[in-house]
């Protein structure tokens, strides 16, 4: 089984404050398991990054493999949008987040449960 990141755990991981996902993560690191991260969560850290932090955000995705969006990906992220945007207030980036994990056949790992009400999404914990 894979792994998809969601930026809340990366965040997590890249301040070293949360001892449990530190612990999580380098346990997970050790098994070779396949760790994933989509564009979005590429963006979003970026977004929010100084730049004394770019080195290390450089480092942390650089042995991790990026999960592009492709079509199949986007329709199905529209498609979440639609059955879930107005009854759990999703948003575009956790869509393309979902069906990633979906399409790929990965468990999201993820603090934020209550973002991803869609029934077939696998869960790390």
């Amino acid at each position: 089984m894979s792994i998809l990141l969601d930026s809340d755990v990366v965040i997590e991981i890249l301040r070293s404050r949360d001892q449990i996902i530190l612990s999580q993560w380098e346990a997970l690191a050790n098994t070779g398991t396949l760790i994933l991260f989509s564009p979005v969560n590429a963006a979003e850290i970026w977004a929010g990054a100084r730049p004394h932090e770019h080195q290390a955000i450089s480092r942390f995705f650089s042995p991790l493999t990026c999960i592009p969006i492709e079509y199949k990906i986007g329709q199905m992220a529209g498609e979440l949008l639609r059955q879930f945007g107005k009854s759990h207030n999703l948003k575009i980036a956790d869509a393309l987040i979902a069906a990633t994990a979906i399409q790929h056949g990965a468990a999201l790992w993820t603090r934020n449960l209550k973002h991803y009400p869609m029934p077939g999404l696998a869960f790390y914990s």
